[in-house]
C-alpha cells in the first residue's frame, strides 16, 4: 500500500489556508479603501458645493438686506432733512419794493390796487394784474418803472381794453396772456407778439381766479355761480369741477370762490373767499377738504378773513394770503392743517417795510424768495430767504 507524508500534507494545507487568507484580507481592505475613496468623492463632489452655494445665498442675502436697510435709511434721513430744511425756512421780515411804491396813480412808476402776480424767472421779469388801471404791467429786476404789455388803453370793452383785470396766466405755447377782464364777464387771450390780435375765449363768466394744467385746460372761478369749472380749447361750456350746489360754507359748497391752484393730480385748490377758508377738491371729488382756515373767519392761528390767493410748493404746503389779517401764512401738510404759521405780515395794516395792506397776490422764485401784491399799498414787496 502506498504511504503518504501527512506532515508534508498538513504543512502544505497550512500554507494555502495562509496565503488564501492574506489574499481575501488584502482583497477586502482593497474593496474598504475603494469605497472610502467612493465616499469621499462623493462628499467633495455633491455637498460641499452645496455648502458653498447655501453660504454665498446667506452672504448675499445679508448683503442685500444691508443695503435695503441703509438704502431706506438714507431715503428717510434725506426726506426728513429735506422736509425739514422747507419747514424751517423763514424770510426776512423786512420787504423790499420792486414795483410801484410810489403811491396810487397811473404812471409807469406807479400802480392801482394791484392783483394777482405771475412770475417770469427766467428772464428776471414780474407780471402785475394793475386792476385799478385797468391793464397788465411788467415790471423787469432793478427797474423803478413797468412796461404795459396789456390793456392801458383806458376802461372799456374793445378787444384792446380791460375793465378791473383781476387775474392772468402765461400761456407759453401760444406766447400769449389769458386774462380774467372781470367786469366785462370775459376771458380773453392776450397774444404778446402782435398786441392788436386779441379773441375772447369765454364769454358771459363772472370771473376772478385762472389757473392752467399740464393739458392746457384752464380753469375759471366763478363769483356769482361759486363754481370753479374746467375749460378745454374750443370748449363752449366748461365743466364743474368744484361747487356747484348753491352758496353755503357745506364742504360741497362754495362762496365766492377767488384764486384757484392745480396741482400734478388735478386737484383743485380754491380760495373760498366768504367762507373764510382754503378748500382742496379731489379730481372728480363731491366735496372739498378744508386745508386752511378751520375755525372760520377770525384772526387765531386756525382762522383766515377773506383769504384772497394761495399756493401750494412742492411739499402739499398751502401758502395764504390774509387778505384782512394783512399777513400771509403757512399751513404744514405734515400736520394735516391743523393751523397756520404766519410766515410775514401781521403787524398791523400799514405801509411800513414789515406791513402789508391786503395782500392780495403770492408767489416765490427759485430761490424761494417771497413776493406779496399790497393791494392797498399799491405795491409788490420780495421777501428774501433768511439764509441765517
Amino acid at each position: 500500500p502506498q504511504s503518504y507524508n501527512t506532515d508534508d500534507t498538513t504543512q502544505t494545507s497550512t500554507t494555502s489556508s495562509g496565503i488564501l487568507c492574506r489574499y481575501f484580507r488584502k482583497r477586502n481592505l482593497t474593496w474598504f479603501i475603494f469605497w472610502i475613496i467612493i465616499i469621499v468623492l462623493i462628499l467633495l463632489v455633491v455637498i460641499i458645493p452645496t455648502v458653498i452655494i447655501l453660504k454665498k445665498k446667506i452672504i448675499i442675502s445679508k448683503a442685500i438686506s444691508t443695503t435695503i436697510t441703509t438704502t431706506i435709511t438714507t431715503i428717510k434721513k434725506d426726506t426728513t432733512t429735506t422736509t425739514t430744511g422747507h419747514i424751517s425756512t423763514k424770510w426776512i421780515q423786512d420787504g423790499i419794493t420792486v414795483a410801484g411804491g410810489h403811491g396810487q396813480g397811473d404812471q409807469f412808476n406807479q400802480l392801482h390796487w394791484p392783483g394777482m402776480i405771475y412770475l417770469d424767472d427766467d428772464n428776471e421779469t414780474i407780471y402785475v394784474v394793475d386792476e385799478g388801471n385797468h391793464r397788465i404791467v411788467e415790471w423787469k429786476s432793478n427797474v423803478t418803472t413797468g412796461q404795459v404789455v396789456a390793456g392801458g388803453n383806458g376802461n372799456g370793452n374793445r378787444t384792446d381794453q380791460l375793465s378791473r383785470p383781476t387775474a392772468m396766466i402765461v400761456d407759453i405755447n401760444n406766447d400769449s396772456f389769458i386774462i380774467c377782464d372781470s367786469e366785462n364777464l370775459r376771458v380773453v387771450q392776450w397774444f404778446r407778439r402782435n398786441g392788436s390780435n386779441q379773441q375772447i375765449i369765454i364769454s358771459n363768466i363772472h370771473c376772478y381766479g385762472l389757473a392752467m394744467d399740464n393739458n392746457g385746460d384752464i380753469y375759471v372761478s366763478d363769483v356769482e355761480k361759486h363754481v370753479v369749472s374746467r375749460w378745454k380749447q374750443g370748449d363752449k361750456n366748461g365743466i364743474i369741477v368744484a361747487g356747484g350746489n348753491n352758496q353755503s360754507n357745506k364742504l360741497n359748497e362754495l362762496y365766492h370762490p377767488t384764486s384757484i391752484f392745480i396741482d400734478q393730480d388735478y386737484s383743485v385748490y380754491v380760495c373760498d373767499t366768504w367762507n373764510h377758508r382754503v378748500v382742496k377738491w379731489l379730481k372728480n371729488a363731491k366735496v372739498g377738504i378744508v386745508v386752511a382756515g378751520v375755525d372760520g373767519q377770525g384772526a387765531s392761528v386756525r382762522q383766515l378773513s377773506n383769504p384772497s390767493v394761495m399756493i401750494l410748493d412742492r411739499f402739499g404746503n398751502v401758502y395764504v394770503a390774509d387778505y384782512m389779517n394783512n399777513r400771509i401764512m403757512r399751513w404744514l401738510k405734515l400736520t394735516d392743517y391743523i393751523e397756520g404759521r404766519i410766515i410775514v405780515g401781521g403787524n398791523g395794516v400799514g405801509s411800513g417795510p414789515d406791513q402789508l395792506q391786503w395782500p392780495s397776490g403770492l408767489l416765490f422764485d427759485r430761490k424761494g424768495n417771497l413776493y406779496v401784491s399790497d393791494h392797498g399799498g399799491h405795491r409788490v414787496q420780495k421777501f428774501d430767504v433768511d439764509l441765517n
